[in-house]
Parts: C-alpha cells; sequence; structure tokens
C-alpha cells in the first residue's frame, strides 16, 4: 500500500487527523519538501512529532528512481509525504500511476492547500481562480526578465475575469540556484521580489500578498505592485494574487482583511 499524504501548509501539527493516523500505521515513510516546504518545523520535529523515521527523496529520487519507495509498497505500508496538499505535483501522480502498473494499492490523503489557503486568508472567491502559474528567479529559466508563460497566464486569467494565483520559486537544495547567483539566505522568493518583477509589466494594477499562510499570523496585504515591491513581509513561504476586477464583497474583503486602498477601486 502506498498512501500519499498532505501535510498542510505551515508545521508539524497541519497534517490532518486522518493524516496522522495513516503515518501512525505506517512501516516506513518517505517525503519530498522540492515543491514545497513546510518552514514552521523540520524533518527532526517532523520525525519526533511522529515518532517515525521519515526518508527524504530528491527530485531526482523520486521522479528518476522512485524504485525503492515501490519496492517498499509492495510488501510493507509505505507513507508519501508532500507539503501542501497532495497530487499537486505532476511529480506525484507520476508516482501514483507507477504504483498502479506494478499493482500497488494506492490511497490519497488531502492536506490544506496553497490555493484553499489563498482564497480563504484574502476574501477572494476561490471559483474566480483561473490558471495558476510559477514565477522563477531570473537566470534560473534561462531569460532575465519574467517568462512570457507568467505574463500569458496573468492576461489570459485577467480576460475571463479570473484571478491567478503565481507561485514564487524555492530553490533551497537546488542546484540551479548556484547557476542563478543565488545566496543563502535568497532562495525563497519573496512577494516584494515578486512584485517588483511584474511591476514592471502592471506598474500600477491590484495585487495581493500572502505570507505564512497556515502560520499562526500569516499576512495578507493588497496594494499595487509597484507599492508592494517597496515592503517587507517577513520569513517564507511566499505567495502573489494577481486578481481580476473584484466583485464588490471582494473589495470589501480585500479592504478589510488585506488593508486594500479604496482608492484602487
Amino acid at each position: 500500500m502506498l498512501t500519499f499524504v498532505g501535510l498542510g501548509l505551515y508545521d508539524e501539527r497541519s497534517i490532518t487527523v486522518e493524516g496522522r493516523e495513516a503515518l501512525a500505521a505506517a512501516d516506513r515513510a518517505f517525503a519530498e519538501f522540492y515543491t514545497s516546504r513546510l518552514v514552521g518545523t523540520t524533518v527532526e520535529e517532523l520525525e519526533a512529532f511522529h515518532d517515525i523515521d521519515i526518508e527524504v527523496r530528491d527530485r531526482a529520487g523520486v521522479e528518476r528512481d522512485p524504485e525503492p519507495i515501490l519496492d517498499a509498497a509492495e510488501t510493507e505500508d509505505v507513507a508519501f509525504l508532500t507539503a501542501g496538499d497532495t497530487m499537486i505535483s505532476t511529480t506525484h501522480v507520476d508516482l501514483r500511476l507507477r504504483a498502479h502498473e506494478r499493482g500497488i494499492e494506492t490511497r490519497v490523503i488531502h492536506g490544506v492547500s496553497a490555493q484553499s489557503a489563498a482564497s480563504g486568508l484574502t476574501g477572494l472567491q476561490n471559483y474566480r481562480f483561473g490558471k495558476a502559474t510559477t514565477l522563477p528567479f531570473p537566470g534560473a529559466h534561462g531569460g532575465g526578465d519574467v517568462p512570457d508563460s507568467v505574463i500569458d497566464t496573468i492576461e489570459g486569467n485577467r480576460e475571463r475575469g479570473l484571478h491567478t494565483l503565481v507561485y514564487l520559486d524555492i530553490k533551497v537544495d537546488d542546484p540551479t540556484a548556484d547557476a542563478a547567483g543565488l545566496g543563502e539566505d535568497e532562495r525563497y522568493m519573496t512577494a516584494d521580489y515578486a512584485a517588483g518583477l511584474l511591476a514592471e509589466e502592471w506598474t500600477d494594477e491590484l495585487a495581493v500578498v500572502v505570507a505564512r499562510a497556515g502560520s499562526p499570523e500569516p499576512v495578507v496585504a493588497a496594494d499595487r505592485l509597484s507599492e508592494l515591491a517597496t515592503r517587507e513581509f517577513g520569513g517564507p513561504l511566499h505567495l502573489l494574487v494577481v486578481p481580476a476586477a473584484p466583485h464588490h464583497l471582494e473589495e470589501e474583503a480585500l479592504e478589510a482583511l488585506a488593508g486594500a486602498p479604496s482608492s484602487l477601486f
């Protein structure tokens, strides 16, 4: 049995009760933290809290060498752990399909996702979110500007009256970070940095920062991109939302919950 468990958004306590029970029943546990991370805890704290050893696999260890995970799941109850909600990444879907091909039973236990948290914290309606996109560090994708794919996604969503959730690049334990010239303290893209990049295309457009969703004290801030680029939002993880024209209830929520200036509406 291979059980995919979403750990939630922040620390070792963010997991659901069902997920915790599945982890307690597992014979072995594997995890990956290259697609996202629990910044409020460490692997050692996760192991202590759940009383289980966790083998962390890097990208190559999941995508190109999944055999140790699959071999274990053929004879044991194995938990595969990810931050946020499992199955969001194609990496996880691929691993599940590989298990299916080998006749291994699989199960999915969901955790809180960044997208549902962004909607809940900002007051922007979940059904109005379109295609999400990821903003990479300049240089990490072979260019120095915002990729056309990011611009096209935001513009396409806006034309359809949809909000865009912009995931921000993570280069922790990623060899491409060295090629991009990133220092150890620069490997989580911050919302102010991201706003500065996007302000080159949409200087005075409304955007919303969500910092440390799932933590005891998340930060939510709405303003023009050019203004958000001048502010600091504390430690990771950060997200950015570029809304379409908001509904009047969404405007009220952004003013009350995110401090949006009324002059923006």
